[in-house]
């Protein structure tokens, strides 16, 4: 075994080992996420709080080992390309070696035969090459907006069945308007009865 080949077997391990981390992640955000749904049936809001931070901190770590391992994943690839490249290229001499012995002796049948040869070589390193290189990278930021945080608990509540208090509202002030005022209602109530007349 070379030494690339002993790093594209590393990176294949790393690779194994950075998903079997993440899983691991995930499970733990879905832990997280039922402790956060049982501290809101239990109304104690401030523990919910930290369970759904938890739980999205889990869920970034989850997706940036993902994106660590796609891209060792990608280096790995890169590495294979090479270890290809090097197999073709032994496969090449030997091809030309073949080569050189068949235009000694004229012998149109062995060229052929060499030709052939050398062609699908050259089209499974087509082929190969291709496929490796698929490689893609991405930068990550960590952090748990407190919009995500509070996203999570009103899933969870929902999910739940229980309805936030006031100081979750007192907390975090509203930004958007919930719906049309009973004045509005009654006013695209009464363009829709002209508009069916």
């Amino acid at each position: 075994m070379s030494g690339l080949e002993k790093a594209l077997f590393n990176l294949k391990f790393t690779t194994k080992q950075l998903n079997r981390q993440a899983a691991k992640a995930g499970k733990d955000e879905t832990a997280e996420k039922a402790k956060l749904e049982k501290a809101m049936k239990a109304g104690h809001n401030d523990i919910a709080r930290i369970y759904a931070q938890n739980a999205i901190r889990k869920s970034n770590e989850k997706l940036n080992l993902l994106r660590l391992a796609s891209r060792i994943d990608a280096v790995s690839s890169r590495v294979q390309t090479a270890v290809t490249m090097r197999q073709v290229t032994g496969s090449m001499a030997n091809v030309v070696r073949g080569m050189d012995s068949a235009m000694k002796a004229m012998d149109l049948e062995k060229i052929s035969a060499v030709m052939d040869k050398f062609e699908t070589q050259f089209e499974d390193l087509d082929v190969a090459t291709g496929y490796y290189e698929n490689a893609t990278s991405s930068a990550t930021a960590v952090g748990t907006p407190q919009e995500d945080v509070d996203r999570l608990m009103n899933q969870a509540a929902d999910k739940a069945g229980v309805e936030l208090h006031q100081d979750l509202e007192a907390a975090t002030p509203a930004k958007t308007k919930v719906g049309p005022t009973e004045q509005e209602e009654e006013g695209l109530n009464e363009r829709l009865r002209a508009l069916r007349s």
